[in-house]
């Protein structure tokens, strides 16, 4: 896990507040980045959208659904590098954006 290709396709503030957190990331899955969690006592972790990381998995790899789902869950979601370790989420709504 690293930031080497985030920095090709994130804004410079994200960068920097990636940076500032000092982030651990998942590599490969700079697109799937939706933000990080803090909880009292604990450093702040990456959060990834985890349906996004299996779409992913299905374009860039050419993985068939099935094969997205097992090879995440056993080598992404199954990846333990400490309590900084990113965590993975399934959204169960979209925000909504106000339009004023």
């Amino acid at each position: 896990m690293g930031t080497k290709d985030a920095y090709a396709v994130w804004p410079e503030d994200v960068i920097e507040e990636v940076s500032r957190l000092e982030l651990i990331l998942a590599d490969g899955y700079e697109d799937a980045l939706i933000g990080y969690v803090e909880q009292f006592g604990r450093p702040p972790i990456a959060l990834y959208d985890k349906n996004r990381c299996i779409e992913i998995l299905t374009e860039r790899d050419q993985m068939t659904h099935a094969e997205a789902v097992e090879f995440f869950e056993f080598n992404t979601l199954g990846a333990w590098v400490g309590e900084e370790t990113p965590a993975f989420a399934t959204l169960l709504r979209t925000p909504q954006i106000a339009v004023h």
